[in-house]
């Protein structure tokens, strides 16, 4: 019976990851949907290309939320169930594959992202703001969104890793889902690694819908 549980809560992770806030959140506020301007990414950074801050911040926190609660609850009231780190590590990936392919959209979401925060957060407040460091200081340094990302998913694990024993106890399936997020989520950029490389990304600020409709992120 107890392996039902695991199971249920996978399920429901993966049905929250895929509800799509950066689609939501727009028809919400009337606004264009994000899918179709800039890199047609349904994601905060894509958001923020309208213009409207709010717009933007409001998808980055849901994105976030949606990867961090499933993850929270399991720590929370998940050991009388047989809900332990097993079940932290595949929720936690579960949500972060409902972001990138949604099955209320049509299975075509997202970079995951502020999702992948989420997790880490879930799993450490600690791990979650130390990826969140990394990402402001090359986005601050660099400007480009896309190399903050893969900065902050390479560094993630090593995190976790690197603070076993000291901060919290590693556990190795958690491990495995933060590596797995990470490699995913550097598939995920991989048009963006491309650009980067040639020189072509645009940079954090760079453009409004109104005045680049070609804009890359």
């Amino acid at each position: 019976m107890n392996a039902v549980y695991p199971l249920i809560a996978t399920v429901a992770a993966y049905l929250l990851g895929s509800l799509s806030f950066a689609v939501i959140v727009t028809r919400a506020m009337g606004m264009r949907d994000p899918r179709t301007y800039g890199s047609k990414n349904p994601g905060a950074t894509n958001v923020l290309r309208s213009g409207s801050k709010v717009a933007a911040i409001v998808t980055l926190l849901l994105d976030a939320v949606k990867g961090w609660l499933p993850v929270a609850l399991v720590a929370w009231f998940g050991k009388p169930y047989g809900m332990e780190e097993g079940t932290m590590a595949l929720v936690g990936l579960a949500a972060f594959l409902g972001h990138l392919w949604p099955v209320f959209f049509r299975f075509e979401g997202g970079k995951g992202v502020a999702t992948a925060l989420g997790v880490l957060l879930g799993v450490s407040v600690w791990l979650g703001l130390a990826a969140a460091l990394t990402w402001v200081i090359i986005a601050f340094f660099f400007r480009y969104s896309s190399l903050a990302s893969l900065a902050a998913a390479l560094f993630a694990p090593m995190y976790y890793l690197l603070a076993d024993g000291a901060v919290w106890n590693a556990d190795n399936r958690i491990a495995a889902a933060i590596v797995v997020m990470g490699l995913l989520l550097a598939w995920r950029h991989k048009e963006n690694i491309k650009r980067l490389l040639e020189g072509k990304e645009s940079r954090l600020g760079g453009s409004k819908v109104g005045k680049a409709k070609g804009a890359k992120g």
